[in-house]
């Protein structure tokens, strides 16, 4: 692929684009494909996100919806007159012909892969088969993921390689996930594809550091979608963090997210000297969630998978250390807590949980862990503007494709 030079004597041009017609408001400019196209706009480039569909309430102005049929027209993207585009398209085949058209534009393609890698058997077959049984609800359900994965080598595997060959870089999201994607790069297109894969994390809103001066409290902060019992695992928490404020005094936790029903009933069973140390926040903005974020040591995430973890990054660049199960299918934690920010429970269990949250607080204790370098280490990674700058400079590290 020939790709064309900058035009010199304006800014760079670089826009995100996600194949699917989400809502266009703020929280889609908090995250992901939004939150880099504001990124880009921080580092002086002109920037839009782009999406199909007609417009709707709430869209902002920093938003283009087109007809679908021009995301899978070259012209269309010419006509665009781009240095880049960052495609949120997770490698699917059925968004092949938009990375395709992105390609034939003659634009630098940077492909987001938002998993943890484990994508198809090739990718390690016995790390893929655990993640099956991680993300199935029962034992029928694990048979049906791994015929439906096993019968993907015909199927999905060949038209997701002709995808990911479009792009000029293969951006994972985690080093692990890098690694996973450079196996099955392998098989779908030797070294040559292989090479093509770089980590380039999702980025965090600036707006998440530890403010000044850095305070502290002895405290553990939750926060999830608790009304996914699969994924999030409520339950668990719940089981974790009962014994945890009934062995210590002193320790307060704040759970931000859905207060379902089970979580308000548990809550209201708990003895009033823990039901005091123990606060429902429910959804929270923006800011809200900074100061609790700002004011806990730790971040507990009792998932069973993610494909990132946006709100464990939020909590890095607010000074947070993290805590975690060990799995293949939370790819990104094992780099979260790989300078010295956190540690990762040796069981993916109750005790394995509560013996990492005991050990990570003593650690505070101990004078193990400083907010304020965790916070520089992780904004530095994690910001939007970081990220951005990371990527525009893929363009002369990678070369064209």
């Amino acid at each position: 692929m020939t790709v064309a030079p900058p035009v010199t004597g304006r800014r760079q041009r670089w826009f995100t684009c996600t194949p699917v017609a989400f809502g266009g408001g703020a929280d889609f400019f908090a995250r992901d494909s939004g939150l880099m196209c504001r990124g880009f706009q921080a580092i002086g480039c002109e920037s839009m996100a782009v999406m199909p569909g007609p417009p709707q309430d709430g869209d902002e102005a920093s938003l283009i919806r087109t007809d679908f049929a021009n995301l899978q027209s070259a012209a269309w993207w010419r006509s665009l007159d781009l240095d880049g585009v960052v495609l949120y398209a997770w490698g699917s085949p059925k968004f092949r012909k938009v990375a395709a058209a992105i390609h034939d534009a003659g634009i630098f393609l940077v492909l987001n892969q938002d998993n943890g890698g484990f994508i198809s058997p090739l990718a390690g077959f016995r790390g893929w088969l655990e993640e099956q049984r991680i993300l199935s609800d029962s034992g029928s359900g694990f048979l049906k993921r791994v015929a439906r994965g096993l019968a993907g080598l015909a199927v999905t595997d060949p038209p997701r390689a002709s995808h990911l060959a479009q792009g000029d870089v293969i951006a994972c999201v985690s080093p692990a996930a890098a690694e996973r994607y450079r196996t099955l790069c392998r098989f779908y297109g030797g070294s040559a594809l292989a090479n093509r894969v770089v980590m380039i994390p999702h980025p965090v809103e600036s707006g998440f550091h530890p403010g000044s001066p850095t305070e502290k409290i002895r405290q553990v902060a939750c926060v999830g979608r608790w009304q996914d019992e699969l994924q999030k695992r409520p339950a668990l928490m719940q089981d974790v963090i009962q014994p945890l404020v009934t062995g210590d005094a002193d320790i307060r936790v704040e759970i931000a997210g859905t207060i379902t029903p089970g979580l308000e009933n548990w809550h209201a069973c708990l003895p009033e000297n823990q039901r005091e140390r123990v606060i429902l926040r429910g959804r929270l903005e923006r800011g809200p969630l900074v100061d609790m974020l700002r004011r806990s040591q730790v971040f507990y995430s009792p998932s069973a998978f993610e494909s990132f973890g946006i709100a464990a990054g939020e909590a890095l660049c607010c000074g947070c250390s993290v805590v975690a199960g060990r799995s293949p299918s939370m790819a990104a934690f094992e780099w979260f807590v790989s300078k010295d920010s956190g540690r990762l429970a040796e069981q993916d269990d109750k005790a394995g949980h509560l013996t990492a949250l005991r050990d990570e607080l003593a650690c505070w204790s101990g004078g193990g862990r400083d907010a304020t370098v965790i916070s520089r280490e992780w904004s530095h990674l994690l910001h939007e503007h970081e990220v951005a700058a990371r990527v525009l400079g893929l363009r002369d590290e990678q070369g064209p494709a």
